[in-house]
């Protein structure tokens, strides 16, 4: 606004000045008018408060029940605590649990809820015997260097779950694809000669997640036949060869 004041004592007009300011002309005519009716003290910043707040509709028996269940359960959180509550007869929702409980930390009446790390204790990385993390950056240069086989979940008809594998050449964009009831160790081997006899290429390398079906009977199956056999890092889902693959139609 003093912006604007400076440009009105020089004399620019309404839309040299929306245009310098990068304002509508309806925020102009609205300090326009606040000039007028109470002078430049009028073109202060005023409050961002909505005119109309949210009053709360809870009562005092209801805030002294989710305190007294908070203190009794200091780390449970607004769903646990409106199951016990409605168990006691209050009909309530979790929103209006969750405002009680940030009303009464305001007021310092309830501390904030322990925070539980995910996943609890991390679990040491164990060796395996023959595969190995994918390396940074790797290059590939001919079909077969390296070919990257997930699982995908099909849906047959509600009920009926198949397991479908998929291997993808990163150069030659070949795919292949088979269909069994589960993803087993066994039935990632069962793959293996799938793709070794469909590949018009020979395989040479072969990435893989961490799932269970590619460790074991699969690993050493790889090794036995040369097939060098990597692991992708975890919590990488782009890097899936099953991505954007559509599943097959049983």
């Amino acid at each position: 606004m003093n912006a604007w004041m400076a440009l009105r004592e020089r004399g620019a007009s309404d839309r040299e000045a929306c245009e310098v300011l990068g304002v509508s002309r309806a925020s102009l005519y609205r300090w326009r008018r606040r000039l007028r009716q109470g002078g430049p003290k009028a073109l202060e910043d005023r409050s961002r408060r909505p005119r109309r707040v949210r009053r709360p509709k809870w009562t005092v028996e209801l805030l002294l029940a989710v305190k007294r269940l908070r203190e009794a359960y200091p780390a449970w959180g607004k769903a646990k605590l409106a199951v016990l509550l409605r168990r006691e007869g209050w009909e309530v929702s979790e929103s209006t649990v969750g405002r009680i409980l940030a009303y009464l930390r305001r007021r310092g009446e309830v501390e904030e809820a322990p925070v539980k790390r995910a996943g609890g204790r991390r679990r040491r990385r164990l060796k395996r015997p023959w595969a190995e993390r994918l390396p940074k950056g790797c290059e590939v240069q001919v079909p077969g260097d390296l070919v990257k086989v997930d699982t995908l979940t099909v849906t047959v008809v509600p009920g009926v779950v198949r397991k479908q594998f998929t291997a993808r050449d990163v150069v030659s964009r070949w795919d292949v694809m088979d269909v069994f009831g589960r993803a087993t160790a066994h039935t990632a081997v069962e793959f293996l000669d799938a793709l070794e006899a469909r590949m018009p290429f020979p395989v040479r390398a072969i990435c893989v997640d961490g799932g269970s079906e590619f460790k074991a009977e699969f690993e050493a199956e790889c090794q036995r036949r040369g097939i060098r056999l990597y692991e992708l890092p975890p919590r990488s889902p782009k890097l899936s060869c099953c991505r954007d693959v559509v599943p097959v139609q049983l």
